[in-house]
Parts: structure tokens; C-alpha cells; sequence
């Protein structure tokens, strides 16, 4: 019997370069080799991925996720039918683009949520064409939680070789995102972080947290949200049992993380983070929505519009993305079989 985790694969905006990673990635053969990988997506935008990426293999369409069978020699191909990609110029923005990724990944929620895929790993996406298109959401990660009717915290977890970065605040304005920093959502992003690195094999994960204000707020000269909401939080989740440090400002404590002293960061708003772990792991950076009943893993570059369609986009960080999609998946079902 096949073992292998169950991962519902999608090629992302099919005018960025998505299709092209996408089928490098398959043609590579590593999704097989770790998980049962379906492709779920239209085949036109699959076969022009692999005209781009200039890469052949083999797929055969199915018609529902019910009629595949395993183990096989080739990949399923779940054929939506809905996007062709003669009516959306590569490198061009378009919200009706955006619209049809949207409904591709709500197509691999419904099947994760009737319990038919483990974990669900997608290509590049253009946010702001997918809110245009009509997934009024500011990110996939709020989307996703609706969809799921999630009502607890999550968040975004950035991951590169070196450590794992998680936000209190992500995808807003950074002026709300100053008024977002509550003793509440310092703990909610902690407390994630640290349940999500345990289940990812750190039996006690040491977690530093950063401040907000440039040098710590040097006590109080300018900003004391340090003093007033951080430390004071810290010191709570301290005596719970979790092994947090800080605050830390932003200029030193991606250093001793990239040091090895800490497994994961939690930042207060997101370009703090971000700037680190591109800069350390641009192409093999992998985002994960952390906090969902559903595992969902993709690379953490965007849809590169500069590059497209010349064949030289990096299947790093999208090989990255799917095989902890899939070892994510794997642990989760052990975890549940074990209980």
C-alpha cells in the first residue's frame, strides 16, 4: 500500500512564471518520489509551462481525484478546463488571471477539506490581481482561513536552511500595523511558532522575538512599546515553559538567529522579516500559512513578470516548497495515526 502523503499541486498565475517552475519541478521527478502528486490546474497552462521550462514528461488527465489510481508511472492531471493562456500575455498583470488561480485553490481546499488531499503546494500567486479578480482578501492566507472557516490564529512562517521567521502582523499598512501590537497577537504568533516548529522535529524551540522600535526604543527615547507591551509578554510565555528571548532589535537578531541561536523569529510586521530571509534564501525560501487544519506550502519569491518566459527561472525555492508540503503532510497523518 502507498504511504506516501497525498499533495494537490497548482501552477500558479499563468502569467507569471509558475507554469514554468512548475514543470521543471515535475520533470525533475522529486514530487513523485515523495508524495502522490496531483496536478490540479488546466492542461494548457501545464503544457505551456513546459514549453518555457523546455522540459517533457509524462501526465495522463483524470476527470475527478477518485478515478486516480496508484501507484503509476506518470502523473494525474485534474483538468479544470478554465484558463487559457493565449488570452493572458505572460509578464502582464491580469485580475481575471488572478480570479481563476483563486479558483484553483479553492477547487484543492474542498478536496482537503473532504479529506482527499494532505497537503496542498502552489506556485507563485499575484495577490493583488487574485483581490482585483474578485478573492477579496488582502493575502491567500486569509483566504484560506475563511475558506476553511478557521476562527483561531495563524499566520505566515517563512522558512530558509538557517531559521523560520513568524509575524504578529503581515499584510497591512505599516501604520496599523504599529496599532496591531497587542500582548494578545505577541502571544498568538509565539505560541504558533512554537507549536509549529515542534511538530516540524524541534523538541523545545528557542524562539527570539524582535522589538519594533530601531535599538530597542533605547529605553523609552523614542518608542516604548518595548517596555510597555513586548518585554512584559515575553516574560509571560517565559514562565509558561516556552524558551523565548527578547526584545531584540531588528539589526542584531537575524545575526545570532543566522548563528544559530535561535529555530525561529517572531517579528512584529513583515518587511522586517522578509528582508532577511530573501536576502539569505532567495531561491529556496519556502512560505507555509501556519495555524490551518490544512498544510499549504509555496515558494517565498513572487511571480517574477521581468523573467518570464525565457526559461532561467530557479526551481529552488518551489522544490523547497513542495517536499516540506509533503513531509509536512507525512507527519501530520503519523501524528494522527499515532493518537
Amino acid at each position: 500500500m502507498n504511504t506516501l502523503p497525498r499533495i494537490g499541486f497548482m501552477l500558479g498565475d499563468v502569467t507569471g512564471i509558475g507554469p514554468e517552475i512548475a514543470a521543471k519541478l515535475l520533470a525533475s521527478g522529486k514530487p513523485a518520489a515523495c508524495a502522490q502528486t496531483i496536478i490540479i490546474g488546466d492542461r494548457r497552462v501545464l503544457e505551456l509551462g513546459m514549453r518555457n521550462a523546455n522540459v517533457k514528461f509524462s501526465y495522463s488527465v483524470c476527470k475527478s481525484i477518485d478515478e486516480i489510481q496508484w501507484p503509476r508511472k506518470d502523473y494525474p492531471l485534474i483538468d479544470l478546463g478554465d484558463t487559457d493562456p493565449a488570452k493572458y500575455p505572460q509578464g502582464v498583470s491580469s485580475d481575471e488571471a488572478g480570479k481563476l488561480a483563486g479558483d484553483a485553490l479553492k477547487y484543492m481546499i474542498d478536496l482537503a477539506i473532504a479529506g482527499k488531499l494532505d497537503g496542498i503546494s502552489f506556485a507563485p500567486l499575484n495577490k493583488g490581481a487574485m483581490n482585483r479578480g474578485g478573492w477579496k482578501f488582502n493575502d491567500e492566507h486569509q483566504m484560506f482561513a475563511s475558506l476553511l472557516k478557521h476562527s483561531g490564529f495563524f499566520g505566515e512562517m517563512n522558512v530558509i536552511d538557517q531559521f523560520s521567521t513568524f509575524r504578529v502582523t503581515s499584510h497591512v499598512a505599516l501604520r496599523e500595523a504599529v496599532n496591531m501590537i497587542t500582548p494578545e497577537r505577541i502571544t498568538a504568533a509565539v505560541n504558533l511558532a512554537h507549536s509549529t516548529l515542534r511538530a516540524a522535529g524541534k523538541a523545545n524551540p528557542r524562539i527570539g522575538v524582535a522589538a519594533l522600535n530601531p535599538h530597542n526604543g533605547e529605553n523609552g527615547l523614542f518608542g516604548d512599546e518595548e517596555i510597555r507591551i513586548i518585554r512584559p509578554t515575553i516574560d509571560k510565555l517565559k514562565s509558561s515553559g516556552i524558551d523565548c528571548t527578547g526584545p531584540i532589535s531588528s539589526d542584531a537578531i537575524f545575526l545570532q538567529a543566522l548563528k544559530g541561536k535561535f529555530d525561529g523569529v517572531v517579528m512584529m510586521y513583515h518587511d522586517q522579516g522578509q528582508i532577511a530571509t530573501k536576502l539569505l534564501g532567495f531561491n529556496k525560501g519556502v512560505t507555509v500559512t501556519a495555524g490551518l487544519p490544512s498544510v499549504f506550502t509555496t515558494p517565498a519569491h513572487g511571480t517574477a513578470y521581468d523573467i518570464v518566459g525565457k526559461g532561467i527561472a530557479d526551481v529552488g525555492a518551489i522544490e523547497h516548497a513542495f517536499t516540506l508540503a509533503a513531509r509536512m503532510a507525512a507527519g501530520r497523518k503519523a501524528a494522527a495515526k499515532a493518537a
